[in-house]
């Protein structure tokens, strides 16, 4: 029985090492940065994207580029049109080969041909415009990669400071876990004496329970934190703490505010190129009622074997081609351009207008996250004078031990307090840079 509980305890023992072995690695935002730009699934279906845009304005290089058909076929036929036809095109008629009784029953008769088809378009005003229409939409589509890119790196930033945060969170909770105890010690030495009540040393046992938690709780978002960077950077490997080089600072530094909106940040840009793009495809629909000139050739060698070069001729000539009516179809084409352009064209304006509201907002944000960090900077020194004061009196007599509790409580609180506003401070700031990019 002891065999078998010795053999229980030692497995549990092992799962619990083998389940919480992590591995930490210290890591700076610069090094964060080059791996998400690398390898970050966001960024690479956006290049995807970029790509596709791009498949498609190589697409418009047929406006004007030939196209060139190669083909061979072969043929046995009695057909006495095809039998004359292909007599005709290797250049081996006769006079006998007008016989009607011939013409009517012919032999049967194998041909050959090897043909090589070119269309040129010479002048095709609605493909002009689609191409341009292509254009604008791959460009676009680089202006909203690079964006992205932008937003990857406000992410890797803000992920970085939460990262940054954590740790702080640790180290302060670290800290009044060890001032929790040591005034257990204290109160508990006081209760060995007589001095105090056991209800005394069971509040600052529940305070010590209750700072282990919160300390559990922070270690815990450190891994979320870990995990978190470990996505933005498309690291498939589970169960890594990454610790920053830098530390977060306590104090801010304060910039400017009242920034304003650009016409130049991608985004905006991007926009304007896809309102750009339905225009021209208006446009191309519109030309599309216009006539179309295109030139073609063919070049041909006919024989009785495979691949023979007996008979050689060649075509050549142009078409001018007007589709006049076609029932409404392409009417219908522009008038849905005509709306999809001015939908567009709507949808950048409300773009604009909730983009300047949100510069607005952040700007807001940000005077009141530097107010925030005085006022909780403030609020945390005097935390610190008055458990001080507490202390001191506690440790004379003069004090209880709730009071005491209630000022340790306060101060590592107002800490925390403080870290939370220094942090929203430096990311409004860094969201107020991405804005006005």
């Amino acid at each position: 029985m002891r065999i078998l509980k010795f053999i229980l305890l030692t497995g549990t023992i092992l799962i619990a090492s083998f389940g919480f072995s992590q591995d930490t690695l210290t890591i700076s935002k610069n090094e964060i940065w080059q791996k998400a730009s690398d390898k970050n699934l966001k960024i690479k279906i956006a290049n995807q994207e970029f790509k596709s845009a791009q498949a498609d304005y190589q697409q418009s290089n047929a406006l004007f580029l030939p196209n060139i058909n190669i083909s061979h076929t072969g043929i046995s036929t009695t057909n006495p049109l095809m039998a004359f036809g292909s007599k005709l095109n290797q250049g081996i008629l006769t006079p006998t080969d007008f016989n009607p009784d011939l013409l009517n029953n012919p032999e049967r008769i194998q041909n050959f041909a090897t043909k090589i088809e070119v269309l040129q378009p010479l002048i095709n005003v609605d493909g002009i415009y689609g191409r341009q229409a292509a254009k604008s939409k791959m460009e676009a589509y680089q202006l909203q990669t690079e964006r992205n890119k932008e937003y990857l790196q406000l992410d890797v930033n803000k992920a970085f400071m939460q990262l940054q945060l954590t740790y702080k969170a640790v180290k302060v909770l670290e800290k009044a876990n060890n001032t929790a105890k040591a005034n257990l010690k204290l109160v508990e030495n006081y209760f060995k004496q007589g001095m105090l009540q056991k209800t005394d040393v069971l509040n600052v046992q529940v305070r010590v329970n209750e700072i282990a938690n919160q300390l559990q709780y922070a270690k815990s978002n450190v891994q979320n934190a870990s995990d978190y960077l470990a996505f933005l950077f498309n690291d498939e490997q589970t169960n890594k703490i990454y610790k920053p080089v830098e530390t977060l600072d306590n104090t801010i530094v304060i910039e400017s505010t009242n920034a304003k909106l650009s016409e130049n940040r991608k985004d905006i840009q991007a926009m304007n190129k896809s309102t750009a793009a339905y225009q021209k495809m208006m446009q191309s629909n519109k030309m599309n009622f216009l006539p179309r000139l295109n030139a073609f050739g063919t070049y041909e060698i006919n024989d009785k074997y495979s691949f023979g070069m007996s008979k050689k001729g060649y075509l050549v000539g142009a078409q001018l081609s007007w589709n006049v009516f076609d029932g409404y179809k392409s009417i219908g084409k522009w008038e849905k351009s005509k709306a999809d352009f001015q939908k567009a064209s709507i949808e950048t304006e409300q773009y604009k207008a909730q983009s300047q509201l949100e510069l607005n907002k952040t700007n807001r944000q940000l005077i009141d996250a530097e107010n925030k960090v005085n006022l909780s900077k403030l609020a945390y020194n005097q935390s610190q004078e008055a458990y001080r004061i507490r202390q001191n009196r506690f440790s004379q007599g003069l004090e209880k031990t709730t009071d005491l509790l209630q000022a340790e409580t306060q101060m590592f609180q107002k800490e925390l307090e403080h870290l939370q506003a220094v942090f929203e401070y430096n990311f409004t700031k860094e969201y107020l840079q991405f804005l006005t990019k």
